[in-house]
Formats: structure tokens, sequence, C-alpha cells
């Protein structure tokens, strides 16, 4: 499976939570392949607030993005009033959400450690239904 099959296939489960938890969102089309699709899914509840959403997933135990990316994604949810969040999955942890700002910086790019992401990010529930 490709890259780019993987990460469409991250990107339907995590529409899929969404859904099930009784949000409404969309997948972005041309999300990781067009340079003007700045994230990968928008999610939104009544009488919560909307989200875009940016996933990755990943086998090893660190996932870097670039800073540029991070940047676009900001300010694309801005533009909308959505707030940002970054959905992670690795391999046997299940999907951890944080924001923009428990990024750690790296230098060239901005980097989520399993370990760091296990200690400030949230699952589903905790960050969805928390009203954050």
């Amino acid at each position: 499976m490709s890259n780019k099959a993987k990460g469409s296939k991250a990107e339907r489960e995590l529409l899929q939570i969404f859904t099930d938890n009784g949000w409404r969102g969309i997948r972005v089309a041309g999300s990781g392949t067009n340079e003007n699709s700045h994230c990968d899914l928008i999610a939104g509840k009544v009488g919560r607030r909307g989200y875009t959403i940016e996933a990755k997933s990943s086998k090893k135990s660190s996932i870097y993005i670039t800073k540029e990316q991070i940047e676009n994604f900001v300010i694309f949810s801005n533009i909308l009033g959505l707030s940002p969040v970054l959905a992670a999955r690795f391999n046997y942890e299940g999907w951890i959400f944080l924001t923009p700002e428990q990024l750690e910086d790296s230098g060239k790019f901005w980097v989520i450690h399993l370990k760091k992401a296990k200690e400030v990010g949230k699952k589903f529930g905790q960050f969805f239904e928390s009203g954050l």
C-alpha cells in the first residue's frame, strides 16, 4: 500500500470516529497532494466549535511536519474561524489530539514525539467533548 493510500485510509478512519461520536465532517479534496489544501478534515457539531484537522500517522515514534505546512494550516484555520488540531496516530496507540502550540521545535521541522504526545495530548473524548 502506498503512503498516499495509507494516509487516505487513516483520514477515513478518523472521519468515522467523528461520525460515530455525533460530529459531522468532511475530508478535504487534494489534502496531502495539493499545495492549496491546508488541512485533511473539517469537523463540527451543534453546540461545539468547529475544527480543521491535520492527520498524521506513523510506524515510528516521531512525526516531523514542515514549519511551512503548520503555518499554512494555522492561517487557513484562522481565516475560516475554526480551531486547528493535529491528530497523530502511532501504531498500537490510537489517535492522540494536540494543538499546534504543543508541537516541539526541532529546527527545520515541528515534531510530535510519541512519549510527549502521550503526556500532553488527549484522546478523542477528552479533546472534543470537553469543549476545548
